[in-house]
């Protein structure tokens, strides 16, 4: 396995030639914000927070797609990437209705800490205030579009981890959905298995288990992970 040897911020990483931007720049306590990517699901870059600058270039680069090579110099945190961040984080507030003092996930959502993180107290953007359902049909579980940021963590998690593949986006740019079994009802899905691995990889409150209140749901994305391993050691037979 061959090492590459970059520099992050000015420090001196080593990191396995499979290893992309992002995983070498947290192994080494660099911390580079993302929404889309989890710990134990395949990097797709649709979130593209996790930017940044690479010298010799002008463009930006994902960290969670972009693969690790001998000399690159990388810097995680600027005032362009800032700024680039925060447009997105107020992009993402603005495409749904997200009110967080009524949200299940409130004080547990990963957008609200990147809203908080970048200090982002207002949308310059006009909201679109979309009339977006809310399915229940599922006995355990629900889906509130509102609050989905289309990362496809679960389409992800159902497919990759769970073998099910429930979910699927359909749709493009604003019309753009989440779906269970080519656009049925959750609760009349024949694949889902009750799992609740879209519920754990969900960053918002977007998929929750019914029954919770505001600020009740917390997730464990540490299972996904877990899980991953586990399959990947085959300490159990499948």
């Amino acid at each position: 396995m061959a090492i590459k040897t970059l520099t992050i911020d000015g420090q001196l990483v080593s990191a396995r030639e499979e290893d992309t931007i992002l995983v070498a720049a947290r192994e080494a306590g660099v911390n580079i914000p993302a929404l889309c990517y989890v710990d134990g699901l395949t990097p797709v870059g649709a979130c593209r927070l996790c930017l940044v600058e690479q010298q010799g270039t002008n463009r930006l680069q994902a960290a969670c797609a972009t693969k690790v090579q001998e000399g690159m110099e990388i810097v995680t945190n600027s005032p362009r990437l800032h700024e680039y961040r925060k447009m997105i984080l107020e992009l993402l507030f603005a495409e749904r209705n997200h009110i967080c003092a009524v949200c299940v996930a409130n004080n547990h959502c990963e957008l609200q800490d990147m809203a908080v993180r970048h200090g982002m107290d207002h949308v310059r953007f006009e909201y679109l205030y979309p009339q977006l359902s809310v399915d229940v049909s599922h006995e355990q579980f629900g889906i509130d579009h509102n609050r989905c940021i289309l990362c496809t963590r679960c389409v992800r998690a159902c497919h990759e981890i769970e073998g099910a593949h429930t979910w699927d986006v359909s749709g493009r740019g604003v019309r753009a959905r989440v779906i269970t079994d080519m656009n049925q009802p959750w609760g009349d899905s024949d694949t889902c298995t009750s799992c609740g691995k879209c519920v754990q990889a969900c960053p918002t409150g977007a998929i929750f288990r019914q029954g919770s209140t505001v600020a009740e749901m917390e997730r464990d994305r540490s299972m996904l992970q877990f899980l991953v391993n586990a399959r990947e050691k085959k300490q159990w037979n499948v």
